[in-house]
């Protein structure tokens, strides 16, 4: 009987034994990615874009608003570094893996080719604006804090006329601003009909020296960026080159404004070339001090002087054209004030400055082509001159031809200028001048009744005196602007200043004064502007 039940317990221990289960291994489930956040919120194609969240060890994918990435690195299991590609789209941030998907609970914007930014305030960190977008200005927009602004060539800048938008690049700060002759930068209007002042200007500030004839920039500028100029002519701003700027001008109050494009001391270091200013509200460009050299300028159809230099203006500037639109003038109410297309003076009396102020203002200027209304129907009452010397500037300007002035092509006024001229100091050297009334001269200290006329340290003049003087300086007189051989001159909306084959203009160049030697001059044959290559081609536009 013990046998038996020793053999039952162990049939049971037997069964127990044999029917117990194997259990399988449970592999663990990886959950799906989640997207928490993306930094920054909005992007351009290339920019990188840092994706946060969970699982994104295995990630095999990334998209934004259903496009992948250009390019994506997974940095951990939290952090992604995402490329924008061409062609992303604005909505959910989404993040792939084996395990699954997972997609952020806002939008990310993207912009694409031709998007527009709205641009205000202060520039405080390196930037560059690229051509495949606008940028619009509102207000003043100020580069500062040492940094640089980049615009890639063919980038367009508007603004609208409600906020007349200006860029201010301050002293220390740069603008890189290098467009091509194919790809311009074009500084414009966005309204749909442009006018005048719908564009406040563009405004470059350095540290070299000037007079002091103004304290500070005009156009009603923040007082935190009004300063300008310092000891160094060298100074280096950046780089203008194949821009043009178009419907500018910002009048804050008289006497108070805005120009095309202002230059405020300004050092030999920057760069301007290739710059074309258009149907600006008042002067093309003013030049406040400093020692910048600039070539290839056209002001073209501006309200009120072309070129406009003061406060200690030092630079020299080769190849350049001054075209004004006879009906065009910027209202000069009570002032007395005229439009020309020279105006160079060294200081403003009213300040309660002496003209000899130093430095005194003394551009070196040579192959210019300045045209006038040459009083065709309609020009305004507000013409001047071709050329105004005065307050204390020097000058010289070689090489060049001042045509169709409404008044003399040459007034020179002050006994200080008038001094400089009559002495040597400054020159009209190796020009033709016309205006419409074959008066040709003018000074202030002249007139019927008085002539002639002594300055202090200088013998008696009158006209005749300065007319003669320029003509010793290879200077010639013309009273038919047929016979220099210009294709067509005075035509408004695509004036074409080219001469035309056997001109007079195609020969004769020369730079034989000393001032004219600086390697910065090109020592080419041609007198005027344009020789037998037309740099105004491709990059201008005429008809504003």
């Amino acid at each position: 009987m013990k046998t038996l039940k020793l053999f039952a317990c162990a049939v049971l221990l037997t069964t127990a034994f044999s029917c117990k289960k194997t259990e399988t291994p449970v592999t663990p489930v990886t959950p799906a990615p989640t997207v928490t956040s993306f930094a920054p919120a909005t992007g351009i194609a290339g920019d990188k874009i840092t994706v946060t969240g969970t699982g994104f060890t295995n990630a095999t994918k990334v998209t934004f608003g259903g496009t992948d990435a250009a390019s994506f690195t997974v940095k951990d299991a939290t952090t992604i570094e995402a490329v924008l590609a061409t062609g992303s789209a604005t909505g959910k941030v989404a993040v792939t893996t084996p395990a699954g998907s997972g997609s952020s609970s806002s939008d990310f914007t993207f912009f694409g080719v031709g998007s527009r930014f709205d641009v205000r305030g202060v520039i405080t960190t390196n930037t560059t604006w690229k051509k495949d977008f606008v940028y619009r200005l509102r207000g003043y927009v100020y580069v500062t804090n040492n940094v640089t602004l980049t615009i890639e060539a063919g980038t367009k800048i508007v603004s609208n006329k409600d906020s007349a938008g200006v860029l201010i690049v301050t002293p220390d700060s740069k603008i890189i601003a290098e467009g091509t002759a194919t790809a311009p930068i074009v500084f414009t209007s966005a309204e749909t009909t442009p006018a005048s002042g719908d564009f406040g200007g563009v405004v470059i500030a350095g540290n070299a020296k000037w007079n002091g004839n103004h304290i500070v920039m005009e156009g009603g500028l923040d007082v935190k960026y009004q300063s300008f100029g310092g000891n160094n002519d060298a100074d280096n701003s950046g780089v203008l080159k194949y821009v043009r700027i178009e419907y500018a001008g910002k009048a804050v109050n008289p006497g108070d404004e805005v120009n095309g494009l202002s230059l405020y001391a300004v050092g030999s270091g920057t760069t301007i070339d290739y710059v074309q200013i258009s149907r600006g509200y008042d002067d093309a460009l003013e030049i406040f001090g400093g020692a910048v050299n600039l070539k290839h300028i056209v002001c073209y159809n501006s309200a009120d002087d072309d070129f406009d230099f003061d406060d200690g203006y030092r630079g020299m500037i080769q190849y350049a054209i001054s075209f004004r639109d006879p009906a065009f003038t910027d209202p000069k109410g009570t002032t007395g004030d005229v439009s020309n297309n020279f105006e160079v003076d060294n200081v403003n009396p009213s300040n309660g400055f002496t003209l000899s102020r130093a430095p005194i203002t003394f551009p070196v200027m040579s192959n210019f082509t300045a045209v006038g209304p040459n009083n065709a129907a309609g020009t305004s009452a507000d013409y001047g001159w071709g050329m105004r010397w005065r307050r204390g500037a020097k000058f010289v300007l070689a090489n060049s031809v001042v045509i169709g002035a409404q008044r003399e092509a040459f007034r020179v006024q002050e006994d200080s200028s008038i001094s400089y001229f009559l002495n040597g100091s400054s020159s009209l050297y190796n020009s033709y001048i016309h205006d419409q009334a074959n008066k040709f001269a003018v000074s202030d200290k002249y007139s019927a009744s008085s002539a002639p006329y002594t300055i202090p340290n200088f013998p008696t003049y009158d006209l005749t005196t300065i007319r003669d003087k320029y003509k010793s300086t290879k200077t010639n007189e013309v009273t038919d602007v047929t016979t220099l051989g210009l294709t067509d001159p005075f035509k408004v909306a695509a004036p074409n200043l080219n001469p035309k084959a056997g001109s007079i203009l195609l020969s004769g160049g020369d730079f034989t004064p000393t001032l004219l030697t600086n390697a910065f001059f090109d020592k080419v044959t041609f007198v005027g502007a344009i020789g037998t290559t037309d740099w105004t081609a491709g990059w201008t536009k005429w008809g504003l």
